[in-house]
């Protein structure tokens, strides 16, 4: 449960709407249809008054699949259509952006854009917290990045576990140069990776493991990082370790200002939820709300 709304505005101009492409075209483009049969198409369309896709069901030129990609890409909303080519199928919201789980993330999303969000309040950048280990954050940052991106929003999300970084292995991509790597003067936020298929989405790996985690986020980089990132993009994530175990999650919330605090049902322990939430405090951070994760 998100905490109570507070005076934020939320811009909504960068909703998804159509492309202004007809069904028809877009089908075509990608070999789906041909002139004649998109011709067909458009005459029985016109004979039982149904929806152009619909009727190409109907004539059995196209599939579900096929009209659930042309209708993604007429209205702008990225996913791996092909299923999870290279990325971990724990991404299920690129490669399944209609699945139960993914609303219930996309309803997760519509209360951080209406409670937490505002930019002209500094509040972009959120940290995925959770008490302890094994509770689904990692799955819970990477999967709101890709459905914050699919609302448009310039996203980027950064790997701060440098205990037990995951999200190179869920996204595949390289963790050669990362968050380790930019706080260390070897690199900078350029090291972020564009994530194929997913426009408007990099993620910043956590790269090679220092000795000194702690000492590497308490430096003035890691805020001057921070602050670069919020002029690049909309919306910041960052997947820390677990609270309880490691205060490497505090001084991460001390830079970004606002948490949202992840719990394992059946599993997190009440004890554990209280001691982050006092910790999450004393580092002068805000917890936005709190999510119930199942699995």
């Amino acid at each position: 449960m998100l905490a109570n709304p507070t005076d934020n505005v939320l811009p909504m101009e960068s909703v998804s709407r159509p492309s202004g492409r007809h069904l028809g075209a877009i089908l075509m483009d990608e070999g789906k249809l041909s002139a004649a049969d998109a011709e067909q198409v458009l005459k029985r369309q016109r004979e039982l008054g149904w929806r152009f896709g619909e009727a190409a069901i109907e004539l059995n030129f196209i599939t579900d699949a096929d009209l659930q990609q042309a209708l993604a890409k007429q209205y702008e909303f990225p996913y791996l259509v092909s299923g999870p080519e290279g990325v971990s199928k724990e991404l299920i919201a690129a490669w399944d952006p209609f699945h139960a789980v993914v609303e219930e993330l996309r309803a997760v999303r519509t209360q951080l854009l209406v409670r937490w969000f505002n930019p002209g309040a500094g509040r972009r950048t959120l940290a995925i917290t959770s008490p302890c280990a094994r509770e689904g954050r990692s799955f819970i940052a990477a999967n709101l990045a890709v459905v914050f991106s699919q609302l448009g929003q310039r996203t980027l999300l950064i790997d701060a576990d440098f205990r037990a970084p995951r999200q190179q292995s869920i996204f595949n991509i390289s963790d050669r140069y990362g968050l380790s790597s930019a706080l260390s003067g070897r690199s900078d936020l350029s090291a972020a990776a564009p994530v194929a298929g997913l426009t408007g989405l990099a993620v910043l790996a956590a790269g090679p493991l220092p000795p000194n985690p702690l000492e590497l986020l308490s430096r003035g980089s890691f805020a001057a990082l921070l602050s670069k990132a919020q002029s690049e993009f909309d919306v910041i994530l960052i997947d820390t370790p677990p609270v309880t175990e490691y205060a490497d999650a505090c001084a991460i919330t001390f830079r970004s200002g606002d948490a949202l605090m992840i719990s394992r049902k059946d599993q997190t322990r009440l004890a554990d939820t209280e001691q982050a939430m006092r910790e999450l405090a004393d580092a002068s951070a805000r917890v936005v709300g709190t999510l119930m994760n199942a699995y």
